[in-house]
């Protein structure tokens, strides 16, 4: 198996902040990665050590094989696409799309076809004499795409690209990234703090928090099987209930803040405590397969139009359930909420990790 970055055992302090912990990644070529988590996780540091913005403090970065450790990012084979863009304001789209390649003298054609190519593939064709104060937001983005692009490098690094765009924008450009990774066969790291990019565009995510990676793997593996509490709350839109229980003797969870029981099929020792994990697609005012029922008070009702997320107490615990549509329910109505048990997550509550 070919790995086009490898990452070995990577620290990095800022004096006595330690910001990047033990950090071990094997990207595959080809692949697409995005690295998320809460603000301050380490993300956009690792992504700068791997373009050589950042110095490691110890541990190992190679890239096709090859150490970079120690070089600077010219040397490195990598094109980094910024979230603020970074054009030159008095340059046309044109060149500011092929500034790094008249920096190195590249041979005059050779840059036109390579900016000609970029162009066409970004739809900037039409727009390769404007400034950017002329482009919109999603062209903007495109011009600094097609900067990495006429690089040809080994490894496109994204710095939340999207954050400064709308919504709709958002989406659409989710697509045309990801488009794009397709066509050149690129290997790309991204970083976002939002889930449901890493989800819908990456093949492999790692999830970071305080400079560690907590999981990592596809993005339905990280769905099905979050490896902690962390990961499961973090993972998935909108985010899983947790209730507090313990296990008893007869093959059941007792809510602590109730006497509420939830039968379960999980070898759980009695006493133990742990967090029940339930994602609100999973819950149902209406009977299924193999669940089960407990009493819930409706305490809010937010509709997106196509889905209406209902919100429960249980058991004096708020929980989240989504509904496909509009349900029969109001605020203050004493519902029955039907549990997917074979959909249920057990962490231990000490350690948060998976039961």
């Amino acid at each position: 198996m070919m790995f086009q970055i490898e990452i070995d055992n990577l620290n990095k302090h800022y004096g006595g902040f330690h910001a990047l912990r033990d950090v071990n990644i094997s990207i595959k070529q080809g692949s697409f990665v995005a690295l998320v988590g809460p603000s301050g996780c380490g993300k956009s540091t690792l992504l700068r050590t791997l373009a050589g913005l950042e110095k490691t403090s110890s541990g190992d970065v190679r890239i096709a094989g090859q150490s970079v450790i120690g070089k600077p990012p010219r040397e490195r084979d990598v094109a980094m696409v910024f979230q603020s863009y970074a054009l030159y304001p008095h340059m046309d789209v044109e060149h500011n799309m092929n500034y790094s390649m008249r920096l190195k003298r590249r041979p005059k054609d050779e840059i036109a076809e390579r900016t000609r190519t970029a162009a066409e593939t970004l739809g900037l064709s039409r727009l390769l004499d404007r400034l950017p104060k002329a482009l919109s937001g999603g062209q903007r983005q495109r011009v600094a795409m097609g900067r990495a692009i006429v690089r040809n490098p080994k490894v496109f690094l994204f710095d939340e690209p999207l954050s400064n765009l709308d919504a709709a924008l958002r989406v659409h450009m989710r697509s045309e990234i990801r488009k794009l990774h397709e066509r050149l066969n690129a290997t790309s790291v991204y970083v976002t703090h939002d889930q449901v990019e890493a989800m819908t565009m990456a093949d492999h995510v790692v999830v970071m928090r305080a400079g560690i990676i907590e999981q990592q793997g596809s993005p339905l593996e990280l769905y099905d099987r979050p490896a902690n509490k962390f990961v499961a709350g973090f993972i998935g839109s909108p985010a899983m209930n947790f209730l507090p229980a313990t296990a008893a003797d007869n093959g059941a969870l007792v809510l602590d803040s109730d006497s509420v029981r939830i039968g379960f099929n999980r070898d759980i020792a009695a006493g133990r405590q742990v967090w029940i994990g339930m994602r609100p697609e999973h819950l149902s005012l209406k009977p299924g397969v193999n669940d089960m029922t407990i009493g819930a008070t409706v305490t809010g009702i937010e509709s997106t139009g196509s889905m209406t997320f209902v919100v429960l107490a249980v058991a004096s615990q708020p929980v989240v359930l989504a509904h496909a549509g509009r349900p029969e329910a109001c605020k203050g109505d004493q519902v029955r909420l039907h549990i997917a048990l074979d959909n249920l997550h057990f962490f231990d509550r000490e350690t948060e990790l998976a039961a």
